[in-house]
């Protein structure tokens, strides 16, 4: 529905835009010049140029954006890996720890020693 309401507004205004500008002019492009184009589409034109330059710049934004997070994404990925073996190595330790509090211990116990 918003669709069609802004389609309705943009036609409106197209509609204004002409009825006022429809003399005709030249257009100069390089070396190749349009003569007697109503200035309607001169204006309309630019617009779209402007719209679709616009969308190309945006996308090459979106694109080098999802790259950055990609290699970010690869990095979180990769340290991840390393905290869990991190963890799994911490937990052996503590296992090997208690192993060893708990066994009996029989080494002669120096009296001299600090």
């Amino acid at each position: 529905m918003f669709t069609l309401i802004l389609f309705l507004i943009v036609g409106s205004t197209l509609v204004y835009i002409s009825k006022f500008n429809f003399m005709p002019v030249s257009v100069n492009l390089g070396m190749y010049v349009f003569k007697d184009i109503p200035l309607f589409y001169v204006i309309v034109s630019s617009l779209l140029i402007g719209l679709v330059l616009s969308y190309i710049l945006y996308l090459v934004h979106v694109v080098s954006t999802s790259l950055k997070l990609r290699g970010k994404n690869k990095e979180i990925k990769k340290d991840k890996d390393e905290v869990l073996e991190l963890t799994k190595r911490v937990h052996q330790l503590e296992l090997e720890n208690e192993k060893l509090k708990h066994s009996k211990s029989v080494e002669p116990e120096d009296q001299n020693a600090l």
